[in-house]
């Protein structure tokens, strides 16, 4: 009889526990932290990112993002930028990557933040929305 009584309130607990954490709706952050590879739904300001892409990246990746030569990349189609999540295209542009790093092929450091340290997640979010709709 015990261990019923025992195995009955386990359950009990497991029940209420699982329940508590399903339902409810999800925010975008949330969303883009476990959409599937090309599916990223960003949190950001499209507008505002483009404001801001036109103000620190457009000198290496173009007004368009389409690249300048021996610069930077074309974001348009970069798979790089595709295949990777919301967050963890925002970790690479709060590090960048050195000239040294033997992925970079362009032989031009990609400062941090773009070499604009006023740059917050908040803005760098707005500008990968930015790069979400040039990839369309």
């Amino acid at each position: 009889m015990k261990k019923r009584l025992v195995l009955f309130v386990f359950v009990l607990l497991a029940t209420w526990t699982l329940a508590g954490c399903g339902g409810g709706g999800s925010s975008n952050a949330e969303t883009a932290a476990v959409a599937p590879r090309g599916q990223n739904v960003s949190s950001g300001n499209v507008e505002e990112g483009k404001t801001l892409f036109a103000g620190t990246c457009s000198a290496c990746h173009g007004p368009d993002g389409k690249g300048v030569t021996g610069l930077g990349k074309d974001l348009t189609t970069s798979i790089f930028v595709m295949e990777r999540t919301d967050a963890e295209v925002l970790a690479f542009l709060k590090t960048g990557r050195p000239a040294s790093d033997p992925l970079n092929t362009t032989g031009v450091d990609m400062p941090p933040k773009g070499g604009n340290p006023a740059l917050d997640d908040t803005k760098l979010m707005d500008i990968i929305a930015y790069l979400r709709e040039l990839e369309k």
